[in-house]
């Protein structure tokens, strides 16, 4: 059985955002050299999350205003979270979008399901966060 690890990092420009990570994690099974076994995709922090859905910008559009709208980001006083930072609701989007996903690897590829792709959610950005790739199998 072989093992791969490698960290991609990511520094967004905005507060919250969607970045599609797919072709990164392809590349690194590519170099993992792995046919046959699992990939797993995680978010390294706590206020990111890492899931599986169709990249369409309507989706994520509405991704956004449902997030928003079951944990809105102000006011800040609303939560208990919020003293020294303002990021409680980022906490919570996370929970709800997830911490990491797991694509079985088949034939050297991700075997995905129709319009599935892998991405990066931010929810307290503009600073440097990675996110774990680890690719377990033969």
């Amino acid at each position: 059985m072989i093992s791969y690890r490698k960290e991609l990092w990511f520094n967004t420009n905005n507060r919250r955002e969607f970045i599609n990570i797919t072709h990164q994690v392809e590349a690194c099974l590519r170099e993992s050299g792995i046919e046959e076994g699992i990939c797993l995709v995680n978010a390294m922090h706590i206020t990111a999350s890492i899931f599986i859905n169709d990249d369409e910008s309507g989706l994520h559009a509405d991704f956004e205003q449902w997030l928003e709208r079951l944990a809105p980001e102000k006011p800040h006083s609303q939560y208990r979270h919020n003293g020294y930072e303002d990021n409680a609701d980022a906490h919570l989007k996370r929970q709800i979008m997830g911490r990491e996903v797991v694509v079985a690897v088949t034939k050297g590829k991700l075997d995905f399901g129709t319009w599935e792709q892998i991405f990066y959610g931010e929810f307290d950005g503009k600073r440097k966060k990675r996110v774990l790739v680890k690719i377990i199998g033969e």
